[in-house]
């Protein structure tokens, strides 16, 4: 098998291909046991509101093919309404302090949602779209934010692995989910 290809999301069947791999990753769409061992996606998102967010800052994507396998969606402070599921995550970091500076006044984006698909996990592509991903936007932003189900220990071991550090752990009560907010300083 030839490597994936890692590149950005350059038209809709590149958003399609980011929705058709969500829906086989989602909580809902999956069992205990792979949960626990796969790790899960929680937020589902809708084409024309992931398309806008591409649109204003291509996400990174993992391409067999035409067959989109991996994806890591770059979200825009801009977008904070358009998800609901991750509005909870701005309000927090409209809260925290970095450095003791109020987090808010970083120029970050925000990592709406990272995945790899099943069969081609442990190939470096969760690691090389990270890379892809910083060369992409280290330029404009200083840093990448995300926050990560307390439940997902193979999300939170990933992006340990990459560079990202604990900052807050909080308590989404509309989801009734804890979750770790996670920084990637790209300032250095």
């Amino acid at each position: 098998m030839q490597a994936p290809n890692i590149t950005t999301v350059k038209t809709a069947a590149d958003v399609r291909g980011i929705l058709a791999l969500q829906q086989k990753n989602l909580k809902k769409n999956l069992t205990a046991e792979q949960i626990e061992s796969q790790g899960f996606v929680t937020v589902e998102h809708n084409f024309d509101v992931l398309k806008n967010m591409n649109n204003a800052q291509p996400s990174v994507i993992a391409k067999d093919g035409d067959t989109v396998v991996g994806y890591c969606l770059a979200m825009l402070p801009q977008f904070r309404y358009d998800v609901p599921e991750i509005r909870s995550l701005f309000d927090t970091i409209d809260l925290l302090t970095f450095e003791n500076r109020p987090l808010k006044e970083f120029n970050y984006v925000v990592m709406g949602q990272v995945c790899v698909g099943k069969g081609y996990r442990s190939m470096g592509l969760f690691d090389g779209m990270y890379q892809k991903l910083r060369e992409e936007l280290s330029d404009k932003f200083d840093m990448c934010i995300t926050d990560i189900s307390s439940r997902n220990l193979r999300s939170q071991k990933a992006h340990t692995r990459i560079g990202f550090q604990n900052i807050k752990d909080f308590h989404d009560t509309e989801l009734n989910e804890i979750w770790r907010v996670v920084l990637w300083d790209w300032r250095s």
